[in-house]
């Protein structure tokens, strides 16, 4: 009963990093009364590219890649989605196919809520239209740096960008590993690169003592060689 409870979107403290704390306590109880919580398994996908939604996925917990491919059918990361997260908005608010595939890196926990929900508040609370705008602004510009990076840095740049964000973001385990294992591939997605040229950078950061390796498992060992590196020093 007290699980049952927390998961109510009025008692959920995951909507505090999302679009949802602007909605009143009506608005809530009535996503919360429609909403559908289900488990995803890593590798499942929530949805695909091209899909067209009836409503948005609010992760629980877990992480999940939203990808694009490309046109030499190349997935390219765009960003990784973590707890409180909302996916599916823009596609579900413009009305539009989505433009991203999304698929769970680790085991999660996602909140399905109505496209009516969403809708139906939008066009009566300003204070939610607002949220949902800021947030959208926020991709906006995390896609605007995603291009940036692309053009201005090298592949090596950016798998050091990658595996700092990933420790700042995601932690370390006991061992001094990432939190989130990623592999070789999806990292080699996150930035851009061939599968090949990844594992080549990443065998050349563990020679130069930058990082360690435990099967899948990356660990940063020397954050300033990779700051330096970053900075082009």
């Amino acid at each position: 009963m007290e699980e049952a409870e927390q998961s109510r979107c009025e008692n959920c403290i995951i909507r505090q990093f999302n679009s949802l704390r602007a909605m009143s306590k009506q608005e809530l109880k009535k996503v919360s009364d429609s909403k559908i919580t289900r488990k995803v398994k890593k590798g499942e996908a929530i949805f695909e590219e091209g899909d067209k939604l009836d409503g948005v996925f609010c992760v629980r917990e877990g992480i999940s890649k939203l990808s694009k491919l490309s046109a030499n059918g190349k997935d390219q990361i765009v960003k990784l989605a973590s707890k409180g997260e909302v996916m599916g908005q823009r596609s579900v608010i413009a009305e539009e196919y989505t433009n991203l595939s999304a698929v769970a890196v680790s085991d999660m926990e996602v909140c399905f809520i109505p496209k009516d929900s969403i809708i139906h508040t939008l066009s009566r609370n300003p204070d939610f239209a607002i949220e949902v705008l800021r947030h959208m602004a926020h991709d906006l510009k995390e896609a605007d740096d995603v291009i940036v990076n692309m053009s201005q840095k090298t592949v090596k740049q950016r798998i050091a960008e990658a595996f700092l964000y990933l420790k700042k973001n995601y932690g370390e385990d006991r061992d001094g590993f990432l939190n989130l294992t990623l592999s070789r591939e999806d990292i080699a997605n996150v930035v851009g690169t061939a599968t090949e040229s990844a594992i080549r950078i990443i065998s050349e950061f563990k020679k130069r003592g930058m990082i360690k390796t435990s099967g899948k498992k990356i660990g940063v060992l020397n954050e300033k060689l990779l700051q330096d590196l970053i900075e082009g020093f």
